[in-house]
C-alpha cells in the first residue's frame, strides 16, 4: 500500500511528472554554464523566485490537498473520498434521469446540428460551439498522459474502468448543462451569465433553501476562479512550453532557457480570442476542436493498423484485467488516481464547466443543451481514451517501457516513424492552448458573479490570465498549482450538492423534452434560413424584427386570455351575489 501512495503522490498531478524535469535539467545544465551569459542569469532569477514561493506555499498546499483529497481505505487500497462522491452522483443521475446516455443520444443529433433552435433566441452561440467550447477545455492531457498514467498503475485493466465511468460521466454532463441555461441571466446587451453559481442560488431558493444557495454559490464562484488559473492556464502553458522544448533537442534547444518566450507568444494568441468574449471563444474552438481532434485521431489509427492483430488482444486484456481480482485492484487504483482526473481533466464532469459553456447557447429549451453535453464525455472519456489506451496496448509498451505520462504516449507514437512524435508535440499545444481559451472564459464567468458583473473587473481579470500564461510557461509553481488543484477538485462538492436537491427540476425539464419531440409538438424550425446551424447563428434584422412582432402577437393573446378569465370569473362574482 505504500507504494501505491508514494504513486499517487507522484502522478497527482502530472505537471510534476512531466514539466519538472525537463525544467530541472536545465537548472542543472545553467548551474554548471558560464556564470557571465545573461541566459544563466535570467534561470537562476527564475529558479530563485520558484525556490522562494515554493518554500511558503508548499505546506500550505499539502496541507490542504490532504484534507481534498483525504482517502477511506477499501480493500487495502486508498480510495479518494471525493472519487466517491463524484461515483455516486454519476450512477445516481444516471439511474434517476432513466439512463439517457442509452435511451436519450439518438435525440441530440438534431440539436447540435441546429434545427431545433432558432437564430432570435436568447443566447450568444450556437449548441455547436458551446460544445466545442466545452470540449477544447477537456480534450487534453487527461487524455494522453492520464490515461498513459492509468495504464502503468493499474495496468490495461485501469482503461476499462476509465471507460466505463465516462458513460456515467455523460448523466452528469447533461444534468449540468440543462441547469446552467434554466436558470442562466440574459443581460440588457444580450450577454449572458451562467454557470452553477446561478442554479445553486436560484435554483435552492425555488425550492425553499435560498440561504444554503447563496452559501454554496459564492463557496462554488470563489473555487473557480482559484481552481482554473492552475489547472486551466498555469499547468496548460507550463506543459505546453516543456513539450516545445523537448521536442526541440531538450537542452540543447534554442528555445531551452527562452521558456518566456514561448508564453509570450501563446499569451498573445490568446489576448486575441479572449477579448472578444465567448462569441470569439466559439468560433475559435468550433475550428480548432474539430481539427486537433482529427489529427490526433488520425496519428492514433496509423498506431492501431500497424499493430491491428494486436486489438483483439487488447480488448481483451483491458476486461480480464479490470475484472480478474488482481486486476480488479489495479483498476480500482486506476480510477481513484487518475480516474477522478477524467472526471475533471478529461470530461470535467462533476465541476459544473458544462454550465457555464452552454449557458451561453442560443435556446429557449433547457434541456436541448443537456443532450448536447452528453456528447462530451462519449467523445473524451469514451472514444479519445479508448484510442490512446488502445496506441499503448498494442504497442506492448505498458509493460516494457519505463516511462509514463506523456513520455508513454510519445513512445508509441515512435512506434511508427522518428519524427511520428511531433504530431503528439502539435496536438499538446492545440490541446493546451485550446484549454486556456476555455477555463478562462469560465474563470470570468465566476468573477462575474462575484463583483455583479462590473466591465472593469472582467477586462482586469483577462489582462491577468493573459500575462498568467507568460509566468505559467517560464516558471515551474508546482505547488501554486498543486494548490490550485485541489481547489479544482473541490469545485465538483458544492456543485453536486447542487444536483442532488435540484434532481426533481431537472428530471422533469428532461423527460418533458424528450416527450414534446416523441409526439411532435417540438419540430425543426422552419424555414431553415431561421435555425441557429453550427456555425453562422447571427439573425438579420429582418429576422430579429419578425421574431419581435410574434413575441408581441404572443404577448397579447396571453393578455387577451388573461382579461376574457379575469372578466368571467368577475361574471360569476356578481351572479353569486
Amino acid at each position: 500500500m505504500n507504494s501505491i501512495i508514494e504513486n499517487s503522490d507522484q502522478i497527482h498531478d502530472i505537471a510534476v511528472l512531466d514539466s519538472i524535469p525537463i525544467n530541472a535539467d536545465r537548472m542543472t545544465t545553467a548551474s554548471h554554464a558560464v556564470a557571465e551569459t545573461q541566459a544563466a542569469a535570467d534561470i537562476t532569477a527564475a529558479s530563485g523566485i520558484d525556490q522562494a514561493i515554493e518554500s511558503f506555499v508548499g505546506p500550505i498546499a499539502q496541507a490542504f490537498s490532504n484534507v481534498v483529497f483525504f482517502e477511506l481505505s477499501i480493500g487495502g487500497v486508498g480510495i479518494p473520498l471525493i472519487v466517491v462522491w463524484l461515483m455516486a452522483a454519476a450512477v445516481f443521475l444516471t439511474v434517476y434521469l432513466r439512463f439517457q446516455p442509452i435511451r436519450g443520444l439518438k435525440y441530440s443529433i438534431g440539436i447540435i446540428r441546429g434545427r431545433f433552435t432558432r437564430k432570435t433566441d436568447p443566447g450568444q452561440v450556437s449548441s455547436f460551439q458551446a460544445l466545442a467550447t466545452e470540449l477544447s477545455g477537456t480534450v487534453g492531457l487527461g487524455n494522453i498522459a492520464g490515461v498513459a498514467v492509468a495504464i502503468t498503475v493499474g495496468g490495461p485493466g485501469a482503461a476499462l474502468w476509465i471507460i466505463i465511468f465516462g458513460f456515467f460521466a455523460m448523466t452528469v454532463k447533461m444534468a449540468e448543462a440543462t441547469l446552467g441555461v434554466k436558470y442562466r441571466k440574459i443581460q440588457a446587451d444580450g450577454t449572458v451569465s451562467g454557470g452553477p453559481m446561478y442554479y445553486l442560488r436560484d435554483g435552492l431558493a425555488e425550492i425553499g433553501r435560498p440561504k444554503l444557495g447563496k452559501f454554496l454559490a459564492v463557496f462554488y464562484a470563489i473555487a473557480t476562479v482559484i481552481g482554473v488559473i492552475g489547472a486551466g492556464n498555469l499547468f496548460q502553458a507550463n506543459q505546453a512550453a516543456a513539450i516545445l522544448v523537448k521536442a526541440t533537442g531538450g537542452d540543447s534547444s534554442f528555445l531551452a532557457d527562452k521558456l518566456w518566450l514561448i508564453g509570450a507568444v501563446v499569451a498573445a494568441l490568446t489576448a486575441l480570442v479572449i477579448l472578444g468574449g465567448i462569441k470569439k471563444i466559439g468560433q475559435w474552438t468550433s475550428k480548432l476542436t474539430p481539427m486537433m481532434a482529427i489529427l490526433y485521431f488520425l496519428s492514433i489509427l496509423v498506431i492501431l493498423v500497424m499493430n491491428i492483430g494486436e486489438i483483439p488482444h487488447a480488448f481483451a486484456l483491458m476486461f480480464t484485467g479490470a475484472f480478474t481480482p488482481d486486476g480488479l485492484t489495479g483498476g480500482v487504483i486506476g480510477v481513484a488516481i487518475v480516474g477522478i482526473q477524467r472526471a475533471l481533466f478529461s470530461n470535467a464532469a462533476g465541476i459544473g464547466s458544462a454550465a457555464m459553456a452552454h449557458a451561453a447557447s442560443k435556446t429557449t429549451k433547457p434541456a436541448t443543451e443537456g443532450f448536447v453535453a452528453m456528447w462530451e464525455p462519449l467523445i473524451d472519456s469514451v472514444i479519445i481514451c479508448t484510442l490512446t489506451s488502445l496506441a499503448i496496448i498494442t504497442t506492448g509498451l505498458y509493460g516494457s517501457s519505463s516511462e509514463d505520462g506523456i513520455g508513454l504516449t510519445s513512445e508509441a507514437f515512435a512506434t511508427v516513424a522518428g519524427w511520428f512524435p511531433i504530431l503528439l508535440t502539435i496536438c499538446v499545444v492545440l490541446f493546451a492552448f485550446s484549454t486556456i481559451l476555455a477555463y478562462g472564459y469560465y474563470g470570468q464567468q465566476a468573477l462575474g458573479y462575484l463583483t455583479g458583473n462590473s466591465k472593469k473587473a472582467d477586462k482586469a481579470y483577462q489582462i491577468f490570465w493573459i500575462l498568467a500564461v507568460i509566468v505559467g510557461a517560464s516558471m515551474s509553481l508546482e505547488s501554486v498549482i498543486a494548490f490550485s488543484d485541489a481547489i479544482f477538485f473541490l469545485m465538483a462538492f458544492p456543485n453536486l450538492l447542487g444536483l442532488y436537491f435540484l434532481s426533481r427540476i431537472l428530471r422533469l425539464e428532461i423527460l418533458r423534452l424528450r416527450k414534446r419531440i416523441d409526439v411532435g409538438v417540438m419540430r425543426e424550425i422552419t424555414p431553415a434560413e431561421l435555425q441557429v446551424g453550427m456555425g453562422d447563428h447571427e439573425p438579420t434584422a429582418e429576422q430579429i424584427k419578425a421574431a419581435e412582432a410574434g413575441r408581441r402577437r404572443k404577448r397579447d393573446k396571453l393578455r387577451g386570455v388573461r382579461d376574457s378569465l379575469k372578466a368571467k370569473k368577475l361574471e360569476r362574482a356578481k351572479r353569486g351575489d
